[in-house]
């Protein structure tokens, strides 16, 4: 499908055909992502991460004038949620360049000078 470019104040802008918009549940006000690729751009609707979702419905929470929702206390951690990893007890961390790096823990450092 062609559009044509048109000069909209400084700036450039496209029109969409009303079959395109209401195809993808574009309207009036919408927000579009635009990526820039190798050989153009990209306009998109944006997607909603789980964390953005959550943001509105707190909001819509809050602009009814309601009470958000008490945080439950699942208790202890048990079974495959429990991390137990190097990233997790501190071994691993951003080095200077910002690439992970192993430290050496200072129990460790002192059982290896023990050994010589």
């Amino acid at each position: 499908m062609k559009v044509k470019v048109a000069k909209w104040g400084n700036s450039l802008g496209v029109r969409l055909p009303r079959t395109a918009a209401e195809s993808v549940g574009v309207t009036d006000g919408s927000e579009l992502d635009l990526t820039l690729e190798a050989d153009g751009f990209r306009l998109r609707k944006p997607v909603k991460t789980s964390a953005r979702r959550l943001a509105e419905m707190l909001d819509e929470i809050k602009r009814r004038g309601l009470k958000p929702p008490d945080l439950l206390d699942w208790g202890r951690d048990r079974g495959s949620e429990i991390i137990d990893d190097d990233y997790s007890h501190g071994l691993i961390v951003p080095g200077p360049d910002g690439t992970p790096i192993r430290i050496v823990p200072p129990e460790k450092r002192d059982a290896r000078s023990r050994r010589r």
